[in-house]
C-alpha cells in the first residue's frame, strides 16, 4: 500500500502507512521524539516493537504526523473490522500510546477520524499520554524495581521492607546449589532451546491456571522469536535463563532499552518448585540490569505475590476507549464494554476475585486430564 495525500488538520498533515513503510529520516524522528518525553524509555514504545508487530499482524498501521516538513508525532495502532483500532499489539504490549512532540494538540476524535477509526481501545496506556488519558475507565499499578543506585543499595531496601522474603530466597538458591547441582544464571542468553523451554513451561502455566495460553496464537509465538532476535539500543530481546548443572530451571523473556528492562514472561520448571527458582531468576536479573546499567526494572500491570515482595514502587497504566461517535462506537461499546465492566466489578471485591480465580483454577485441573 503506497502512502496517501493524508487528512489536515489545524496545520498538522496525518499519513496514514503501514509500518515497514516507514523511511529510515522516520524512524529516527520517532526515537528522538520519543527520548524527548522524558518518560521512563520503556521499550514497548519505540518504532522497533511496532516494525516486529507489522511482521505478524497484517492489520497494524501507523499514523505519522507532519508539520513544516517534519515528522512530530507517530500514533501505532491496528485496525480491525467497522473501524475498531487497538493499541498496538494489544493482549501483549505492557505500554501504549502516541510519541508525539512536546506541545503538539491533536483532539483525540480528529485523529481516530484520520486513522478511519470509530474507537481505539488500550489496556496498558501510559499515564502521561494527555490526549487519551481523560477517555480511561480504569487505572492499574505497574511495579517497578528501582536498581538505579546499584544492585547492593536494592538489596538494601528488600531487607529493609521485605527481610523475610530476600533471606528465605537467598537460603533457597544456596539450598538449590547443594542438592540439584551448581547454580548458574545467564542474562543475555541467545540458545533458542531455551527459549522454547520457557515458552513450553508459560503454556503449561496457563492450561494450569484455566487462561488462554498466548503461546497457542501462532502471531504472538511468532513475536517473540522474531524479538529475541532484535539488538537495537532502544529495544532488544532479552532471555535470562536460571541454570542448575547445565539444566535451565527458570526463564524470563523480555525486552530492554538501554535505561528498563520491561519484564514479560517469566515461568519456571514445576519440578524445582520448592526452590522458588522464579524469584531466584528475579533477583539475578535485577543484579545483572544493574551491572548492564539499567536502572529499572518494570515488572508489568497486574496482582501478584512476587511483585508485591521485588517491587520498590510502581507505574501508573489505564484502560479504556477512546471513541468518536457514529454507528461504529456504538457497536464497539456494545461488545466491550460490558465484559470490562465485569470484569472491573470482580476486581475491585477481593472475596469474588478470590472465587473467580479457584474456578479459573478448576478448568485449568480439568483441562489438564
Amino acid at each position: 500500500m503506497g502512502r496517501d495525500r493524508g487528512v489536515e488538520l489545524n496545520g498538522v498533515r496525518i499519513r496514514v502507512v503501514k509500518p515497514d513503510e516507514l523511511g529510515e529520516g522516520e524512524i529516527e524522528a520517532w526515537r528522538e521524539l520519543r527520548a524527548k518525553t522524558g518518560a521512563p524509555a520503556n521499550p514497548f514504545m519505540e518504532p522497533e516493537f511496532t516494525l516486529t508487530v507489522g511482521r505478524v499482524r497484517p492489520a497494524a498501521r501507523v499514523a505519522v504526523l507532519w508539520e513544516d516538513g517534519e515528522p512530530v508525532g507517530f500514533f501505532p495502532y491496528e485496525r480491525g473490522p467497522l473501524g475498531h483500532g487497538r493499541a498496538i499489539g494489544l493482549g501483549v504490549s505492557d505500554c501504549q500510546g502516541a510519541v508525539l512532540r512536546a506541545g503538539l494538540t491533536v483532539a483525540p476524535r480528529e485523529l481516530l477520524r484520520a486513522c478511519g477509526l470509530s474507537a481505539w481501545e488500550f489496556d496498558n496506556l501510559e499515564a502521561d499520554q494527555e490526549m487519551f488519558v481523560p477517555d480511561a475507565a480504569e487505572e492499574f499499578a505497574s511495579p517497578v524495581i528501582d536498581i538505579g543506585a546499584g544492585y547492593a543499595a536494592y538489596e538494601e531496601v528488600l531487607r529493609a521492607q521485605s527481610p523475610k522474603f530476600l533471606k528465605t530466597t537467598l537460603a533457597k538458591e544456596r539450598r538449590l546449589g547443594r542438592q540439584a547441582g551448581q547454580v548458574r544464571f545467564v542474562f543475555d542468553e541467545r540458545d533458542p532451546a531455551a527459549l522454547r523451554a520457557l515458552m513450553e513451561w508459560k503454556s503449561a502455566q496457563y492450561r494450569r491456571t484455566g487462561r488462554r495460553d498466548r503461546f497457542a496464537q501462532e502471531w504472538i509465538n511468532t513475536l517473540v522469536h522474531l524479538l529475541h532476535e532484535t539488538r537495537t539500543s532502544g529495544c532488544s530481546g532479552v532471555l535470562s535463563v536460571l541454570y542448575v548443572a547445565d539444566r535451565p530451571v527458570a526463564a524470563h523473556f523480555g525486552l530492554r532499552s538501554r535505561t528498563v528492562l520491561s519484564c514479560w514472561f517469566p515461568a519456571y520448571d514445576v519440578e524445582f518448585a520448592k526452590y522458588s527458582p522464579g524469584l531466584i531468576l528475579h533477583l539475578r536479573m535485577a543484579e545483572s540490569a544493574a551491572d548492564e546499567g539499567i536502572g529499572m526494572l518494570d515488572l508489568g500491570r497486574g496482582a501478584a505475590e512476587y511483585k508485591d515482595a521485588l517491587r520498590t514502587g510502581e507505574l501508573r497504566v489505564h484502560e479504556g476507549s477512546s471513541v468518536r461517535p457514529g454507528a461504529g462506537a456504538a457497536l464497539y461499546w456494545l461488545s466491550r464494554e460490558p465484559s470490562r465492566r465485569v470484569h472491573s466489578f470482580v476486581r475491585s471485591r477481593p472475596r469474588l476475585a478470590g472465587y473467580a480465580q479457584q474456578a479459573l483454577n478448576q478448568v485449568g485441573r480439568l483441562r489438564g486430564n
